[in-house]
């Protein structure tokens, strides 16, 4: 009984921390997206022909959509601002690496393997599913669209 009394005390405290998951979630995929959305931008022709050289189609496209997505991630996820919406273009960005880059190389990330992207795209399914959390404007804009309805 002690066990059990002592347990639910703890996850009652632990309760007033659950909004903290989805903003770590979001900050370190925004801090995630970042280099790779710079070393894109910075050489989006670049990234074009490798995407070319992979066999992705539309390469030119492709590199300015990857890219676009990327950098709308590093602003939009610390804000918490359309985080259902931006989650899924970056999970596909995620499909499409693990598939292209990163799956032949195994699943270890000092291999260059995809247990990094698939992290970002389970924390992406958390956010798209559980939305940013009550620290996001997300939440703030929610809040005062149903307070009038």
């Amino acid at each position: 009984m002690k066990c059990t009394k002592v347990y639910t005390n703890a996850t009652q405290k632990l309760a007033g921390f659950k909004d903290l998951p989805p903003l770590f979630f979001r900050l370190i995929l925004a801090y995630g997206f970042y280099g790779p959305a710079m070393m894109k931008w910075g050489n989006i022709n670049g990234i074009a022909d490798w995407f070319g050289s992979m066999g992705i189609p539309f390469p030119t496209l492709n590199a300015y959509m990857a890219a676009s997505t990327e950098m709308a991630a590093v602003i939009l996820l610390p804000l918490g601002l359309a985080t259902r919406i931006i989650s899924i273009p970056l999970m596909v960005t995620m499909v499409v690496a693990i598939i292209t880059v990163h799956f032949g190389n195994g699943f270890e990330a000092g291999n260059n393997g995809f247990e990094i992207p698939l992290y970002y795209m389970l924390m992406l399914f958390a956010l798209l599913i559980n939305g940013a959390g009550k620290i996001s404007i997300d939440h703030l804009i929610t809040k005062k669209v149903f307070q009038y309805i």
